[in-house]
């Protein structure tokens, strides 16, 4: 790959799963670690991504609040949210993971909408503050700074206490033999967690994301109660998500 392509390749995955590892770069482009290094490098001097230990974050998560200067796909993530807010009702307690497509789900909530959301996720809380009459409960420990997600035995132990009535996780790759998977340990392990501390289970993804997948699995899709994403139901690309028995928004 030239210069040029390895960067629009990085964008993209970066764009996807708002995070990259340099290890995977490496794997997948089939180049040196001192290549991906370089890159990393010149895009964050470019102010295009964020480095870190590892690999890179996107600009989405460079400030508590969620920009949405640096949002990718915004309009496919509104339709997404949309859907989703069709299924809170009242009284509801909802359990919702981190991620930019909750972040626009918490903004097209009705405001008439009298639940209870509960996350670990501190921009998706920062937009739960401003509804005016849901109520809103942080699971909080130790904080993922790059993800901005709380983590560690509390989160889990209080995610284990709870039975919620739906949890919303946006999802890093979701595959129909795969099933959903993750690129970090430790929000890999909360959202398993949250899954099983709840009744329905709603992923929100975006369809470049739908047959792919990261290292770490989550849960296979007989977990899955509900998948949306910004196409139709009735899309080619939906249908063995269908034959898997998930209702497909």
């Amino acid at each position: 790959m030239l210069k040029k392509e390895r960067h629009a390749f990085i964008m993209h995955q970066l764009n996807l799963h708002n995070k990259v590892l340099s290890n995977d770069l490496c794997q997948i482009m089939e180049v040196s670690e001192d290549t991906i290094r370089r890159d990393l490098q010149e895009l964050s001097a470019a102010e295009k991504l964020i480095k870190v230990h590892g690999g890179a974050l996107s600009l989405s998560f460079s400030e508590v609040q969620f920009s949405s200067d640096h949002l990718y796909s915004p309009e496919k993530k509104r339709i997404i949210a949309e859907k989703a807010v069709s299924l809170v009702e009242n009284g509801m307690f909802v359990l919702t993971g981190g991620g930019t497509t909750i972040v626009e789900m918490a903004k097209v909530l009705p405001p008439q909408l009298r639940a209870t959301f509960m996350t670990g996720s501190i921009p998706a809380v920062n937009e739960y503050l401003k509804h005016p009459s849901i109520d809103v409960v942080m699971i909080g420990d130790k904080i993922l700074k790059d993800s901005k997600i709380t983590c560690g035995s509390e989160a889990i132990s209080k995610i284990r206490q709870l039975n919620a009535d739906i949890c919303f996780l946006g999802i890093n790759a979701i595959d129909s033999k795969s099933g959903v998977t993750e690129n970090d340990w430790e929000v890999a392990n909360l959202k398993r967690e949250m899954i099983e501390a709840s009744k329905k289970v709603v992923c929100l993804s975006i369809s470049e994301k739908l047959n792919s997948s990261q290292p770490l699995r989550i849960c296979g899709l007989d977990k899955i109660t509900h998948l949306i994403t910004e196409l139709p139901p009735d899309d080619k690309r939906l249908s063995d998500y269908h034959k898997a028995g998930v209702i497909v928004l």
